[in-house]
C-alpha cells in the first residue's frame, strides 16, 4: 500500500513537471533583475513589478507565449528581454549597445577678415588743390589694387582729408572729390564698385599740431601730413 501510494505521488510530480515544462521551460540565466518594459503577451513570466521570475536557480520561466520571436522582440529597457534569459537564442547585436557614432570632425573656423589701413599722401596722388589722380598716384593704386584681388575682399574703405587752408565747405567737397576718384580708380582696375565706399572728412581731423607763424610756402609744407587720403582694406585670404 504504501509502495503504491510513493508510486502515486512520483507518478504525480512527473505530471506536474511535464505541465511546467510545456508551459514554462526555463532558460539561460542572466544575474540580476529583469525588468519588462514591453507591452502585449509577455514570453516570461513577471511578479507585479514586471519583474521577471525565475527558479531557485535564476532561471527565467517561459510562458505559453514564448517563442523565439517574442524573446526577441519584447523589451526590457533597451534590449530584448530574452538577451538575459535566453541569450543563445537572440541575435548578438541586438543584445549589444550600437557603437557611439564617430564624432564629426569640426569643421575648420572660417579664416576672420584682416583688416589693413593704408595711409596715402594726397600730394602723392593729387596736385596741390586738385582731385584728379597723379600718375605716381595711380601707381601706387595698382599696386593696392593687385593686393586686394589676392584677398577675399569685403570692403574697402577711401577716406579723404585736406588741410586747414581754405574754406571749411570747400575743403569738405575737395575731400569727397578725391575720395571718389580713388574709388573710380580702384573698380577700372576690375575692383568691386559695390565693395568700396567713400567719405569725405574735410579738414576736421588733422594731424598736424604745430603748422603756426609761418608763410604760405612753408605753411602749406608743413600741412602736407594733414592732405591724405585713408584707404582700409577688409578681406580674408
Amino acid at each position: 500500500m504504501i509502495k503504491r501510494m510513493k508510486q502515486q505521488f512520483f507518478m504525480a510530480a512527473a505530471a506536474a513537471a511535464l505541465a511546467l515544462s510545456a508551459t514554462g521551460a526555463i532558460a539561460d540565466h542572466h544575474g540580476g533583475d529583469v525588468t519588462v518594459t514591453g507591452t502585449g503577451d509577455i514570453p516570461y513570466a513577471i511578479d507585479g513589478r514586471k519583474v521577471v521570475a525565475r527558479s531557485g536557480t535564476g532561471l527565467c520561466w517561459r510562458t505559453g507565449y514564448w517563442s523565439p520571436a517574442a524573446a526577441s522582440s519584447t523589451l526590457a529597457g533597451e534590449f530584448p528581454v530574452g538577451c538575459a534569459c535566453d541569450s543563445d537564442i537572440v541575435a548578438k547585436d541586438k543584445c549589444v549597445a550600437p557603437m557611439a557614432a564617430k564624432p564629426m570632425d569640426k569643421p575648420m573656423p572660417a579664416p576672420k577678415p584682416m583688416a589693413d589701413k593704408i595711409k596715402l599722401a594726397a600730394d602723392a596722388l593729387f596736385d596741390f588743390d586738385k582731385a584728379t589722380l597723379k600718375s605716381e598716384g595711380m601707381a601706387k593704386l595698382d599696386k593696392l589694387a593687385a593686393q586686394a584681388s589676392d584677398l577675399k575682399l569685403e570692403v574697402i574703405l577711401a577716406v579723404g582729408h585736406t588741410d586747414r587752408l581754405g574754406s571749411a565747405s570747400y575743403n569738405q567737397k575737395l575731400s569727397e572729390k578725391r575720395a571718389a576718384a580713388v574709388k573710380q580708380y580702384l573698380v577700372s582696375k576690375g575692383v568691386d564698385a559695390g565693395r568700396v565706399y567713400t567719405e569725405g572728412k574735410g579738414e576736421t581731423q588733422p594731424v598736424t599740431t604745430n603748422c603756426t607763424n609761418m608763410g604760405r610756402k612753408a605753411l602749406i609744407s608743413c600741412l602736407q601730413p594733414d592732405r591724405r587720403v585713408e584707404i582700409e582694406v577688409i578681406g580674408s585670404k
